[in-house]
């Protein structure tokens, strides 16, 4: 079983920058994708972006190409979202989950980190 825990999540101005955490308990981070995900109120849950287990393949959501970086620590069981250029629509709950190498879905969930970005 894997824990997940998001950090880094405030209130920012359009423009600016935050960088969200994603700390995982255990020994077996390596093994595990994580994803990041975003709800906004009212709205369906949103992907985000997703880094593999080795760190070496990287995806974005449109909305978020070259605003956004993924990256991940397995030292330090941690995944950074840092997240640039922000827009009031960028405004939501952000959600990190792993998913286990062999798996087939997304098994792990953290409690989620408010960002909230002001025009």
């Amino acid at each position: 079983q894997v824990q997940l825990v998001e950090s880094g999540g405030g209130l920012v101005q359009a423009g600016g920058s935050l960088r969200l955490s994603c700390a995982a308990s255990g020994r077996t981070f390596s093994d595990y994708a994580i994803g990041w995900f975003r709800q906004a109120p009212g709205k369906d849950r949103e992907f985000v972006s997703v880094i593999s287990w080795s760190g070496s393949s990287k995806s974005y959501a449109d909305s978020v190409k070259g605003r956004f970086t993924i990256s991940r620590d397995n030292a330090k069981n941690t995944v950074y979202l840092q997240m640039n250029s922000l827009k009031p629509e960028d405004t939501a709950v952000y959600y990190c989950a792993a998913y286990p190498k062999g798996g087939s879905k997304y098994e792990y969930w953290g409690q989620g980190t408010q960002v909230t970005v002001s025009s």
